[in-house]
């Protein structure tokens, strides 16, 4: 028996080539008279930004850039812009660039109409009031955070990646244009891309998926497996730069509603332990993980080798689950993903923090949502054995 289950999306996204165009019709519509443009520097130096700025004023919008998000937002990013959106009265938020950028526009939004500590909202439905007006424009085909009610923030004083979710993080308009993506080198394309896969992947065998997140799952997992080579190849193919940003963001509506697994709750101690960029952290974790985690769910991992185009007819049920290791195993390997042992990573730091790694893993609820539930002395296991060299 199905039970009820809750569903959240941005109330307005638009698709396609040429999508954030639409940001100052959009920004009117809302009743917006000055934003507040958050983005990260590299962001800024290609133009994207400025032409952000030139498409509200053309909407009669005035607007001020805060371009100093760092790789996984801090704190400080978020206090930083909150105190330029109060000083130059601004009543919306419009964020541009990758997950980074976006969720340092969450954290604003939700800032300004809370009181208290950040991190007092930290987990799951702790927020009381909606954000401030707020349009996500995404650059990169990755977190999706542009349509998720989730945000993480790092408190770098902690070594702690906070993680929040709630309907109120939601952005007001999410505009998805894949020619903003064209920019993003191949290492980034890559990174990115198994990061959305991941998303999809999680959502699908998460103990908390239900039938919408399911059907957004797969497709997430048709499109991206389907392209992510492509562009990465070839950073200018529109097709498959379209399946892949389309993809991504699907791949968001489902993890936001079903939740993640255990690679995020891994992942997110490298990322503030290490400082290693979040896509990149997932996507060297996923394939061990998966395969600790296939004997959980094995029908799921079946139907996601089917989704990813793999020939299933005649194998075992067990077999076909294995098949979606296999296909997962090839694309990583045809885009060059790096080990975790290879990403810069100090190894005598690496054993030193590792059993608290582990915990701080668990501590992040994700891994509760894992079809095979780990311990921390597994979670360590997986974490040398994503370190070592693949044989």
């Amino acid at each position: 028996m199905q039970h009820p289950t809750s569903f959240s999306i941005p109330p307005t996204i638009i698709t396609g080539a040429e999508a954030s165009e639409k940001v100052g019709e959009q920004a009117k519509r809302l009743g917006a008279t000055k934003a507040l443009i958050i983005t990260d520097p590299g962001i800024a130096k290609l133009g994207y930004a400025a032409d952000i700025a030139n498409n509200l004023k053309n909407s009669g919008i005035s607007s001020s850039t805060f371009s100093d998000v760092t790789p996984d937002p801090t704190l400080q990013n978020v206090s930083d812009g909150l105190q330029q959106y109060i000083d130059e009265s601004c009543d919306i938020i419009v964020s541009i660039g990758g997950g980074s950028s976006i969720d340092c526009g969450k954290g604003i939004a939700i800032r300004l109409t809370n009181e208290g500590e950040f991190s007092d909202y930290m987990g799951v439905d702790r927020i009381p009031n909606p954000g401030v007006l707020h349009i996500a424009i995404p650059t990169t085909a990755g977190t999706g955070s542009e349509v998720t009610k989730v945000t993480v923030i790092t408190d770098t004083e902690r070594n702690v990646k906070m993680m929040l979710s709630s309907p109120c993080l939601l952005a007001s308009v999410a505009l998805v244009d894949p020619l903003l993506s064209l920019t993003t080198p191949p290492h980034l394309t890559a990174a990115v891309g198994v990061d959305a896969l991941t998303h999809a992947i999680e959502a699908y065998i998460s103990k908390q998926a239900q039938p919408l997140t399911d059907v957004l799952a797969l497709k997430a997992i048709r499109l991206i497996s389907g392209s992510l080579r492509q562009a990465w190849a070839d950073g200018d193919n529109i097709p498959a730069r379209t399946d892949m940003m389309l993809g991504a963001t699907i791949a968001g509506m489902a993890f936001s509603n079903s939740s993640v697994a255990l690679v995020h709750g891994m992942s997110r101690p490298i990322g503030a332990y290490f400082h290693i960029h979040h896509g990149l952290s997932n996507a060297v974790l996923l394939l061990d993980v998966m395969e600790f985690s296939i004997v959980g769910a094995p029908e799921r991992f079946a139907d996601i080798a089917q989704a990813m185009g793999e020939m299933t007819d005649g194998l075992s049920f067990m077999q076909k689950a294995d098949a979606a290791i296999s296909a997962v195993e090839r694309l990583i390997n045809d885009i060059q993903m790096p080990r975790l042992g290879e990403i810069g990573i100090d190894e005598v730091k690496f054993e030193e923090v590792i059993n608290q790694m582990a915990l701080d893993a668990i501590a992040s609820g994700s891994p509760a949502n894992n079809p095979r539930q780990a311990s921390q002395e597994e979670i360590v296991s997986l974490y040398k054995k994503c370190f070592a060299t693949r044989s």
